[in-house]
């Protein structure tokens, strides 16, 4: 692979071998990063992720009081607030992140200060009007612009609530889950279908109490939080990709090391298992309530099955889609993607712009409002890729390309840093050509 300041050219391969460390999960970096920023004493993590997203939400603690320091032994010092946000001088710039604006919005509303959040063109045009209304039946103050970014928040007091939450979302969970814990009475809110549970792990970790009764949390308020030290597990979403690009070569062989195992995320084990995906569990350790494991993953003698991904699946696993759809051609019968609406509201259009990309590179589908049905046994070729600036977007399409006949071309390849600003580096050593 070489590439410019845009482009990255990946040539198709012969089979993937060898072993990968990821950097740390970017869902669990979001919320050790806000917690320890409004808890008592410094907090100390390990392999925080090295994507963007979620030094924007370290670069907002900073902003509200928090002392942050990176150490030489590459972990992070986060000395917190104790409970006490400042007056930010500057807007909140939460730069691509929707986890960082939506999360950070429940955490600093209690607060007696005027915040506003910004972000990058992409984050503007991303609903939040699904964390405003809970916030505000709470007696948070709430500006929106048509219903997205810029948001200003005028901070009072809060009183506990009970939420049913309307549409599947971790992120509108945890905001309501930290303004529960600084508000006055035990707020509750159930949740019909079961979203990763990241934050209910790092709360309990950071000191909290938290109550699960089946399908409804609650959090009694007025709670202070202790710093604590911790390992952030690898991040599962990003080693979506190669758990796929596996898949496609039935002599692949491949090692990740210290994987978060988290059964609200590991779904997606379970689908890399119905598509022929030979999974082995080496080792798994439990810290702070998240699971880490080294697995290693063997790709199907006979090439990858189909599968209908929908209802609840299509939630659980919604982040890990596109790259499901871009390796969908080479399965034997095909792929269906079904109530996943949510992907159209992401860092881009990610159903437009998969098909846009399936379709440069001559697979046939059939675009629905809520998905895509993407028959098997076909054969690609490479193409111009276009990102969209959005990182899954790209990696997606440089697993696909691994298996098209010719290299492709992606446009906007600098969007995988995002998340995973390895990525390119990793994919390079793992692919036999």
């Amino acid at each position: 692979m070489s590439s410019t300041s845009t482009t990255q050219i990946v040539h198709p391969a012969r089979t993937l071998q060898g072993s990968v460390t990821l950097p740390g999960d970017k869902s669990i970096s979001h919320r050790y990063a806000m917690l320890a920023g409004i808890a008592s004493g410094t907090t100390r993590l390990s392999n925080f992720s090295t994507g963007a997203d979620p030094h924007s939400t370290l670069a907002c603690m900073e902003a509200l009081g928090a002392t942050i320091v990176h150490n030489a032994d590459k972990t992070i010092s986060v000395t917190g607030t104790a409970g006490q946000f400042q007056q930010p001088a500057t807007p909140l710039d939460c730069g691509n992140s929707g986890s960082t604006m939506r999360m950070l919005a429940g955490l600093i509303a209690p607060h007696p200060h005027t915040f506003t959040m910004i972000g990058d063109h992409s984050l503007t045009l991303r609903p939040m009007e699904r964390i405003r209304k809970p916030l505000m039946q709470m007696g948070a103050h709430i500006d929106l612009v048509n219903g997205h970014a810029p948001i200003t928040i005028h901070g009072s007091p809060l009183h506990a609530i009970d939420f049913d939450t309307p549409i599947p979302s971790a992120q509108v969970k945890t905001a309501v889950l930290f303004a529960g814990l600084q508000a006055n009475g035990t707020t509750s809110l159930t949740e019909s279908i079961r979203t990763r549970d990241h934050s209910e792990h790092a709360l309990r970790a950071f000191g909290a109490i938290l109550n699960r009764t089946d399908e409804r949390l609650s959090i009694p308020g007025g709670q202070k939080l202790q710093a604590i030290d911790a390992t952030v597990p690898g991040d599962l979403s990003s080693a979506a990709f190669f758990l796929c690009a596996a898949l496609l070569f039935p002599d692949s062989n491949l090692i990740l090391d210290s994987i978060g195992m988290n059964p609200t995320r590991a779904s997606l084990l379970d689908v890399i298992t119905s598509l022929g995906g030979k999974i082995k569990v080496l080792n798994v350790e439990e810290h702070h309530g998240e699971l880490i494991g080294t697995i290693q993953v063997n790709g199907p003698a006979s090439g990858p099955r189909g599968m209908h991904i929908g209802g609840a699946l299509s939630a659980q696993i919604i982040d890990e889609l596109p790259v499901l759809a871009a390796i969908a051609p080479y399965t034997i019968n095909g792929i269906t993607i079904r109530d996943a609406r949510e992907l159209r509201v992401k860092e881009s259009d990610r159903i437009a712009l998969v098909a846009k990309n399936l379709k440069a590179m001559g697979a046939t589908f059939t675009e629905h409002e809520d998905g895509l049905e993407i028959p098997g046994n076909q054969r690609l070729h490479g193409a111009q890729i276009d990102s969209g600036a959005d990182h899954r977007i790209t990696m997606a399409f440089a697993i696909a390309a691994l298996r098209a006949e010719g290299d492709t071309e992606v446009h906007g390849a600098e969007a995988a840093a995002i998340s995973f600003p390895e990525f390119f580096t990793h994919l390079d050593a793992l692919c036999q050509r």
